[in-house]
């Protein structure tokens, strides 16, 4: 049992553990800095977390269909403390990755938060959210039920079953349990349905995969064993299928810093970077 009692009012402290360093509680940048600006229309600010990759993969599925989606994708370190120069807080106040500039149009728009940029981008190239309205509401309803509950995975349980300076059998079990019945919800719904959405892969795939099914693929945390991943089978099934396509696998890779330098592509400038310019082949 722990003998901490919250006093009346709560001052900032040491917490520990891995994100310790940029964890602060007031908004706003903390130095000037510039953020580079490359040829293409549109310029992504990011880093390869789970909503990192949403956006990644994203662009690579719109290009390879054909639209004129050609980007930079500027690499973020957010351990660094990127996020928090003034360039950075322009586009997006809450100082996250991922943020976008759209300078396709006749005025610069800022977009953050990554289900408004894939909702931005969905609407701006007529691809991945169906025209059927009511397809198109069961897309939207499960890209804002990832935005809601994906913060109890990553926030909740990856940070205490993985990154909290100690183990904490109270808040790890809460948000396991918390995990494993979203893990239930997706495979209940994926028992009838291909894709999220029904029979169309769309934005809430794009949005939910990076978090789930990379959960249950064992690329989250290292937890997938923990939670029973192989248990949610048509979850399984529908992360497999995911993760073969190859806009999904081009999009694992950019703004990556970590795993086989093969699948590290730090910053994304043009669609021959992924043969020429990763880590394997750079190195540094």
């Amino acid at each position: 049992m722990s003998d901490y009692t919250p006093p009346k009012v709560w001052e900032p402290k040491e917490s520990g553990g891995q994100f310790a360093s940029i964890n602060r509680p007031v908004a706003g940048p903390t130095h000037d800095k510039a953020l580079p600006v490359g040829k293409h229309p549109f310029q992504l600010y990011s880093l390869a977390t789970p909503n990192g990759v949403k956006v990644n993969v994203m662009f690579e599925e719109l290009l390879a269909l054909g639209k004129s989606a050609e980007y930079d994708a500027w690499l973020i370190k957010i351990g660094d403390g990127d996020q928090f120069g003034s360039g950075f807080v322009e586009i997006n106040p809450n100082s996250k990755i991922p943020a976008l500039m759209d300078y396709s149009g006749d005025e610069p728009i800022r977009v953050f938060e990554s289900g408004s940029i894939l909702l931005h981008l969905a609407e701006k190239f007529g691809a991945f959210l169906p025209a059927d309205p009511a397809k198109r509401v069961e897309a939207l309803n499960w890209l804002f039920w990832q935005m809601g509950s994906a913060p109890y995975l990553g926030g909740g349980f990856g940070h205490f079953y993985a990154y909290a300076p100690e183990k904490i059998e109270y808040a790890i079990d809460r948000f396991t349990m918390e995990a494993k019945r979203q893990l239930d919800v997706l495979d209940r719904r994926l028992a009838d349905n291909r894709y999220l959405a029904g029979d169309e892969y769309t934005i809430a795939d794009i949005a939910v995969w990076p978090w789930y099914g990379q959960l249950v693929l064992g690329r989250l945390y290292d937890a997938a064993e923990f939670i029973d991943a192989n248990s949610y089978t048509h979850v399984m099934r529908w992360a497999k299928e995911i993760d073969e396509r190859p806009a999904v696998q081009r999009g694992r890779m950019v703004n990556r810093t970590f795993g086989e330098p093969a699948m590290q592509l730090h910053e994304r400038h043009d669609a021959s970077d992924f043969e020429t310019k990763t880590q394997d082949k750079v190195g540094g």
